[in-house]
């Protein structure tokens, strides 16, 4: 008989506890504290930076030093990785996803959207607060944003803020206004500070599309790194209720994991499959997708 594909039992302790899901639920946040395995927070960090280097190469040739909201030596955001790395595709489809998304998202999961957020040292700028649904303006189904620290974050580095639920003037989706400058969507501008997540690496704060966040700029001498995964009940699609919005990867069925529920295509990468993923045609696609995303016209956070 075939090898089975479904993923074995899950053998880890359950990293949410039901004060973490109700956090979550009335609040529209929750943080779990060192739960990224070391093997899979080193991966992150070696490709982060590899995909740093495409992106200023890609950068240098144009003669530019911004593009949309990424800002060479300042902040990045690079999207979509996944399909082109063998380690995050590890990460974002492992045993400790699968539980986090089926519990705060549901039996039914796809990855909607991926991409590394970096603030350089010293001139690392700040990002307005908004909403991750924001970027998308139109109603769709709330999904999960899993922000995974690679670095410590502090407020000196330029940890995110979190504004909770019971301190949000409108609940909902809100209308978010360009900033002149920085191109940041901008959807609460009063006074509440916020509050700072303040974590060690390989932590996760885990909060809806509806949830305003911000972060402040990094004064420190060391990059702070931020992995984004972000996963949806179902394909969030365009105003046209026909297109895709960004990925609609299926990740659980009935609250299970399998590969035969990942397009064979594309995963599961192997070691000989992986250089035809970054390097030549798709890199460029991969340029070509992160302006796209970097002007606006695509999700990010």
């Amino acid at each position: 008989m075939p090898e089975s594909t479904i993923s074995a039992p899950e053998t880890m302790p359950e990293p949410l506890t039901e004060a973490h899901i109700t956090q979550f639920r009335e609040e529209g946040y929750t943080i779990l504290e060192n739960v990224i395995p070391e093997e899979h927070l080193a991966g992150l960090r070696d490709e982060c930076q590899r995909f740093i280097d495409l992106m200023d190469a890609h950068m240098d040739a144009q003669g530019v030093e911004a593009i949309g909201i990424i800002h060479k030596n300042k902040r990045y955001f690079l999207p979509n990785t996944t399909y082109r790395s063998l380690p995050i595709s590890r990460f974002v489809f492992s045993d400790l996803m699968a539980s986090i998304t089926r519990a705060l998202v549901g039996d039914m999961v796809y990855l909607f959207n991926d991409q590394y957020v970096v603030k350089c040292a010293e001139v690392g700028m700040h990002f307005g607060w908004h909403q991750d649904s924001g970027y998308i303006g139109h109603d769709h189904p709330p999904y999960l944003s899993c922000w995974c620290a690679l670095d410590d974050v502090t407020e000196e580095n330029g940890t995110v803020y979190i504004l909770p639920k019971s301190r949000t003037p409108q609940q909902g989706l809100v209308a978010h206004a360009q900033e002149a400058g920085s191109n940041d969507l901008i959807g609460y501008t009063g006074d509440d500070p916020g509050i700072p997540v303040i974590v060690p690496a390989g932590s996760i704060a885990l909060f809806s599309s509806l949830t305003f966040h911000r972060s402040g700029t990094n004064t420190t001498d060391q990059m702070r790194r931020i992995f984004l995964a972000q996963y949806s009940p179902q394909p969030v699609l365009r105003a046209d209720g026909i297109h895709l919005w960004n990925e609609a990867q299926p990740f659980l069925r009935d609250g299970v994991a399998g590969a035969q529920l990942l397009n064979p295509a594309r995963l599961p990468l192997t070691e000989d499959r992986l250089p035809g993923y970054v390097t030549g045609r798709s890199s460029e696609k991969w340029i070509a997708q992160s302006a796209e995303n970097a002007e606006g016209r695509n999700p990010k956070s």
